[in-house]
This record gives C-alpha cells, sequence and structure tokens, in this order.
C-alpha cells in the first residue's frame, strides 16, 4: 500500500495576521510530528501543482473565483508596504498577497491526488495543505476557507474521472456547510459527518428535522467524547456508506475535536482518529479498491493536531 502526502511551501505562506489561529505553523507541526514519530520515510512525497480554473468553477461561480484574484493584495499593484496588507473576505477570512496562490495549491493537491489514486499511482493520499475548505459554499468564501479543496476533488472524480458514486466523511468539529451546500440532494454524492452543536457555522440541523436524502449530518453536544463519536459512526455512517457503495471515498480531516484544541469543546484523543480512519478504510476496501483522498481541514492545538494528523496518516499507510 502507498500512501501519498501532497503539499507545496505556497500553502505556509498564506496568512491570516499574527493572531489568527489558522497559522502556517500548523503544517510545520505536522511535518515536524511525521519525522519524530519515523513516519516519514514510509510515505511518498508529492508536489502540489496549481489547480486548473475549470477544476475550480465546476464547484464555484466564477465571481466568487474572481473576487479571490481581485481582492488579493498585490493584483493592486501595490508598493512593499501595501504587501504588507489583508483584505477581508468575511470577519474570520483574510487574504494575503501568497492567498491565491496558496488557494490554487490546496485544490490542485486534492485534484492531483484523485488522479494518482484512480489512476492506481498510489492506495492513497492525505494532502497536507492550507487554506483549509469545507466552509467554502458554491459562492462565498468563509471560515478561514477560500475554496473547497474536497468538493472540487470530488467533483473533479465525478465530471472528469466518470465516477458514479462518491462518499465524503468530514469529521471536523464544525460542520462542513459550504460541502452540503454544493452538494445537497446529489445522489451521486454522500456526505457522512459529526459536529459540535451549537457552533460556527450553527448549520447542518433542519429546524423541522428534515435532511437531504444524501446527507447524514450528525450533531453532538459540547464536551462529547470519542465514545459518542464512535456511536455515531456505527449506528449512522456505516449503514448509509454501505448502502451507498461509494467508488470513491473523500475526508475532510479536521482535528479540532480534539480535547486539547480550545476553538472548540469536544473531547476526541488520537486513537479515535485512527479508528475513525480505520472504519473509513474498510469501507473502501470493500466498495472503493480502497480509493482514499483526505485534505487537512481544522486542527489549532499545534501538538494535537500534529499527533492526531499523524495517527490519521499512519492509519491511512497501515502502520499502526
Amino acid at each position: 500500500m502507498t500512501t501519498a502526502l501532497y503539499s507545496h511551501p505556497d500553502c505556509k505562506l498564506h496568512e491570516m495576521g499574527a493572531w489568527h489561529p489558522e497559522a502556517p505553523a500548523r503544517l510545520s507541526a505536522i511535518e515536524d510530528q511525521l519525522i519524530a514519530s519515523q513516519t516519514a520515510p514510509f510515505l511518498e512525497y508529492r508536489t502540489a501543482p496549481l489547480a486548473e480554473l475549470a477544476d475550480i468553477t465546476r464547484v464555484h461561480q466564477l465571481e466568487m473565483v474572481e473576487r479571490i484574484r481581485l481582492h488579493t493584495p498585490l493584483a493592486y499593484g501595490g508598493t512593499l508596504d501595501q504587501a504588507l496588507t489583508y483584505f477581508e473576505l468575511d470577519p474570520d477570512t483574510s487574504m494575503n498577497p501568497h492567498s491565491w496562490q496558496a488557494a490554487l495549491r490546496a485544490a490542485g493537491a486534492a485534484v492531483a491526488a484523485t488522479q494518482a489514486v484512480i489512476d492506481g499511482e498510489i492506495q492513497n493520499a492525505f494532502c497536507a495543505i492550507r487554506p483549509p475548505g469545507h466552509h467554502a459554499t458554491s459562492t462565498a468564501s468563509m471560515g478561514f476557507c477560500l475554496f473547497n479543496n474536497v468538493a472540487i476533488a470530488a467533483r473533479y472524480a465525478l465530471d472528469v474521472c466518470g465516477l458514479e458514486r462518491i462518499a465524503i466523511v468530514d469529521f471536523d468539529v464544525h460542520h462542513g456547510n459550504g460541502t452540503e451546500d454544493i452538494f445537497h440532494n446529489d445522489a451521486r454524492v454522500l456526505m457522512v459527518s459529526f459536529f459540535q452543536h451549537p457552533l460556527y457555522p450553527y448549520s447542518g440541523v433542519d429546524p423541522h428535522g428534515v435532511q437531504a436524502h444524501n446527507m447524514v449530518n450528525i450533531p453532538l453536544p459540547a464536551y462529547a467524547r470519542g465514545d459518542a463519536t464512535r456511536n455515531v459512526v456505527q449506528q449512522h455512517w456505516l449503514p448509509a456508506l454501505h448502502a451507498h457503495q461509494p467508488e470513491m471515498i473523500f475526508i475532510s480531516a479536521g482535528f479540532d475535536a480534539h480535547r486539547e484544541d480550545d476553538l472548540a469543546q469536544m473531547g476526541l484523543v488520537e486513537s479515535d482518529y485512527a479508528w475513525i480512519t480505520r472504519q473509513i478504510m474498510q469501507i473502501a476496501e470493500s466498495y472503493s479498491q480502497g480509493r482514499i483522498v483526505s485534505c487537512l481541514e481544522g486542527g489549532y492545538k499545534l501538538s494535537a493536531l500534529a499527533r492526531s494528523a499523524v495517527a490519521h496518516i499512519r492509519t491511512l499507510a497501515d502502520l499502526t
């Protein structure tokens, strides 16, 4: 089994201010832990290419894409001083002069990994990328996210590679509202997730108890621990995934449900992420020829993020 890790130095150049938790140090922490855990030698490192505009506009409206491109600070032809400024897309999401390039690398990594997995070059892949993606809707960037990397890769698998059924698994502590917006009632796509509720973006729970037929999104209260999430996986995710029989699985891999993460109040630990990953792999082995592409989403306590991400990656690489 070959597990590839896709990344690019450009993903570390995007930043939104020294105060912002979605920081370049997140990728450095994962890289350091891969070395410290002696995982790095077992991975195939691949450089993330730039995404093609056509790949992005299958998911996002052109007006949204152009807003990001045209409002990147250096797009104004500014001086060095102006290059240090930021453009605010929403109160939580800003761009610096490198953000457009980083966003293209993040989406490009997801697409390249998808093609490599479908071509059989690798068994699965983890994309160590930023900015993250699962809050970006078809029309708007938000919640630290510019483009929805997983959605772009999933639509590529469907519309370019010809797959008929895919699944998206999201275990970030925040509901993937952007992914739900993009694939709402698309019968080709099953989305399964759990998330803390109430919590940003305060979505995923219909007040009338009605969900799209292809969404299995389970809210959990603050302080829910690993046993609660394992119950969700066994009682809700797995039956839906078996029924859907996906030909490929995409993972929005957020690690901010860890008990040490200050941006939420859930109680997962590294072994929970490894266990969830193993369940996903078993589904992939049954229906998807083992094909999985996982993309980094949240996780802001650096040590917890690094340990959890490496537990996830080591499980993907069958090193546990």
